[in-house]
């Protein structure tokens, strides 16, 4: 079976504890037939705190152009100290693009970047969806912004894979335990799924989910085989490690949701292009 793990984070992320180079180290030793760093960059917090002229909290960092300068400078540099030896793809997560779809376009178009992971985490005049008070704030509400962003971060079109569809599920029904009845939000969620298709760009399995309380991918394979049956091709498997401990885990797991939704490739992307293996 080929493995990739193409959704990873260093301590060029905030919240990574791990060095870039210790990471593409253990995906060295994992034998991954292709290995991507998609450190975190988040459109709303591109500048230092001064410019938003907000009050800190405990959770929210800032400065996120200085880490992307950080990340691309050393994953271009081990992309060239490892060449030939490892199969490393230089990659981003771009956050909260439709806050800002003009700085967005300015950072995608990087030409050092390989991939880039199109994600939602939090929607304007709201905390990430991990700090959200949910006796304060109904989910309902909250999943309709969210699925709203998604569509509007698919027709927006600059990025090559969506990154954890589901990933709200993450806190509310793993973290908070309330349970979540994803039907309404099923036809944007297919009308984000037909805009990808149409160009060309793919979704994620996304496994950490499998290593936390909510106990399942993102998404999960009601999704995936859906993006199939569409007729979506491109598809991308992540562990979403932020340490070395992490890296490729649930991945083989991944894959076989894969295979059971109906695919028999998977996708990696270099130069922005993608690259399809047979799982």
């Amino acid at each position: 079976m080929n493995l990739i793990d193409c959704h990873t984070h260093s301590t060029n992320s905030p919240d990574g504890s791990s060095p870039a180079e210790e990471m593409l180290k253990k995906a060295m030793e994992s034998g991954l037939s292709a290995y991507a760093l998609t450190d975190h960059c988040e459109v709303n917090r591109w500048f230092s705190i001064e410019h938003y002229g907000v009050e800190p909290n405990e959770y929210d960092t800032y400065d996120f152009g200085r880490d992307f300068e950080k990340s691309m400078a050393e994953n271009t540099a081990l992309k060239e100290k490892y060449d030939g030896r490892i199969n490393f793809i230089c990659g981003i997560e771009l956050g909260q693009a439709p806050i800002d779809f003009g700085l967005a376009g300015s950072i995608a178009a990087d030409k050092r970047l390989d991939f880039i992971i199109g994600s939602i985490h939090q929607v304007m005049s709201y905390d990430d969806f991990a700090f959200i008070d949910y006796s304060k704030n109904a989910v309902g509400p909250l999943l309709e912004l969210y699925y709203k962003n998604v569509y509007d971060l698919c027709k927006w079109n600059r990025f090559d894979v969506l990154g954890h569809l589901t990933y709200p599920l993450r806190y509310i029904e793993g973290d908070k335990g309330i349970k979540v009845d994803m039907s309404g939000y099923e036809e944007i969620i297919r009308e984000s799924f037909r805009i990808l298709i149409e160009n060309g760009k793919g979704i994620e399995i996304n496994t950490s989910g499998l290593r936390q309380a909510y106990g399942q991918t993102f998404p999960n394979l009601y999704w995936v085989k859906m993006f199939r049956e569409m007729g979506g091709e491109i598809l991308s498997l992540g562990s979403d490690a932020h340490c070395t401990d992490d890296l490729g885990k649930g991945i083989k797991e991944g894959a076989e949701i894969a295979l059971e939704a109906g695919f028999k490739y998977i996708c990696y992307f270099k130069n922005r292009k993608p690259n399809f293996i047979k799982i």
